[in-house]
């Protein structure tokens, strides 16, 4: 019975951990595309490499070996689309935004999944996180850029899939490194889409060396260990946090401004989709 608690404790500086790392990823893509001459297409291809890498090491080091699942392939398409979709996103919108869309997203995706499933939840709640993200994306002098908001949201269906396919594994760091590897070939093909447009310096690549090795290695293997743990809309709680740590941040270090609307429509969508799962049951 004494373990129980140690257990529970190391859940929560773990899901502590990826959270931070989710949120890192926001302000290394965004610090990238706004100070450094990268492409959405270079940033995304030395992420998926980088994170492979990172992985591989890690799983060699532990004398492990890679899942090969009939999932694998679908988790590796996902993993892709996501990275796509966030770098492309967040060339024209702000961290914070962009990680509302991007978790909001994911989250109805995963909450639409568990009441498929048989989980139930307030009605109400779905409705307040609907309403304030609607609220949120309405065109107004502070609304994200069309295109940009429908990558985001994109990236979070496709985050929000990789996360319920991930629920299937044991071996969180083989498994995310399978999908990491096998998401390369997909890179490379939008590299080649993009010749003639691609373009690098030293300031970009360690960004996206950052984006991959940690925040995006470690940060998912950490989330695929606390993942197998949670219900499909429970895991939509501990991901509250990262919109906010990234709007906190990018006004922080990186001087992004956030209007009162805005920051209201957010908030209205975060305590929906915490409503939602505070009445979670099965």
């Amino acid at each position: 019975m004494k373990d129980a608690p140690a257990a529970s404790g190391l859940v929560a500086a773990l899901t502590a951990l990826a959270m931070a790392a989710f949120a890192a990823n926001s302000l290394l893509a965004r610090a990238a595309f706004q100070t450094t001459r990268i492409d959405a297409a270079s940033f995304t291809a030395i992420r998926l490499a980088s994170g492979a890498l990172t992985l591989l090491l890690i799983l060699k080091l532990q004398g492990g070996r890679l899942v090969h699942s009939r999932t694998g392939w679908y988790s590796a398409c996902c993993l892709f689309g996501y990275a796509a979709a966030f770098s492309f996103a967040y060339r024209d919108i702000g961290a914070g935004a962009g990680a509302l869309l991007l978790f909001a997203a994911a989250q109805l995706l995963m909450i639409s999944w568990g009441l498929y499933k048989g989980e139930r939840a307030s009605p109400w709640g779905l409705l307040l996180a609907l309403g304030g993200l609607a609220a949120f994306l309405a065109p107004s002098a502070s609304a994200p850029p069309l295109r940009a908001a429908a990558l985001m949201a994109l990236a979070g269906f496709c985050w929000g899939a990789y996360s319920l396919l991930g629920r299937a594994s044991g071996a969180p760091v083989a498994s995310t490194a399978a999908s990491f590897l096998y998401a390369l070939p997909l890179a490379l093909v939008l590299l080649l889409a993009g010749t003639g447009r691609l373009a690098i310096d030293a300031a970009g690549v360690l960004y996206a060396l950052l984006s991959g090795c940690i925040a995006s290695a470690l940060g998912y293997a950490l989330w695929y260990w606390v993942r197998v743990r949670m219900t499909a809309i429970g895991a939509g709680a501990v991901q509250l946090s990262v919109p906010l740590l990234s709007a906190a941040f990018g006004v922080l270090l990186l001087g992004e401004h956030v209007g009162l609307t805005s920051a209201l429509c957010a908030l209205a969508t975060l305590a929906g989709v915490g409503w939602v799962t505070l009445t979670v049951r099965r």
